[in-house]
């Protein structure tokens, strides 16, 4: 499978705007960091703690119902809304990252144009998510 990116010094041919990859999930990042990714040691951090980080990319860049398996391998990954965060962030168009497909973060995105970190979205929802957990158990 190809990942689009902006701009390559592996891989893919001459003046494309495609890589080929074959690599497990450190492959993965790379291509975001190529993409106008967060670049850094916190990034870095969860993409090396991810459930995919080990398995082919080709598993994850799948079309139709496969989808849903590939959607399987995030369904228990300790890092998964910080891949859906990136992902969302970044826009990335293919594949399946943070157990969402291509097609279920299009809807997001125009369910919700306003919102313009979903890392700060999504940690603001397991902050209040804490919140209640703690209020119900002083009660």
């Amino acid at each position: 499978m190809t990942a689009p990116v902006k701009s390559s010094s592996s891989g893919g041919a001459e003046g494309s705007s495609e890589i080929q990859t074959h690599e497990p999930l450190q492959g993965r990042g790379s291509q975001l960091a190529g993409a106008e990714s967060i670049v850094g040691e916190a990034r870095q951090q969860w993409v090396s703690q991810a459930r995919c980080r080990d398995i082919d990319p080709d598993e994850l860049f799948v079309k139709g119902a496969a989808q849903r398996q590939a959607a399987a391998i995030c369904r228990h990954c300790p890092v998964l809304l910080q891949c859906r965060a990136d992902a969302l962030d970044n826009r990335v168009e293919f594949g399946v990252w943070g157990g969402m497909t291509e097609r279920q973060r299009r809807a997001l995105l125009k369910q919700y144009p306003d919102v313009t970190s979903w890392a700060d979205f999504y940690s603001e929802q397991l902050d209040r998510a804490a919140a209640r957990t703690q209020a119900r158990a002083v009660n």
